[in-house]
């Protein structure tokens, strides 16, 4: 795996991009976006954040956090993200 650098600055604005398994165009589904669209909410309701900007295309996305002051956890919130959205994603 590769020696990522991650930035972790306490109540800091992120950009992400996040790229589907083997660039699959799973994002074309209303499905896709609809579960997206729900583990997005819940992580916002469990971890408080802004949303900033989210852009949404077939095989990857790319979206602006800005996290509450003292804050730096990002990575979690995208751990539980993947994880949900995976596990919704097989069960349909």
């Amino acid at each position: 795996m590769p020696n990522y650098r991650r930035a972790y600055v306490p109540g800091g604005t992120f950009f992400f991009t996040l790229v589907t398994h083997q660039r699959q165009r799973i994002f074309e589904s209303t499905l896709a976006t609809s579960l997206l669209g729900s583990c997005l909410r819940e992580t916002v309701q469990r971890w408080p954040m802004d949303i900033n900007a989210i852009v949404l295309l077939p095989d990857h996305l790319h979206a602006i956090w800005s996290l509450p002051i003292g804050d730096s956890a990002y990575s979690r919130r995208w751990a539980w993200i993947k994880k949900e959205f995976t596990k919704r994603w097989l069960r349909n």
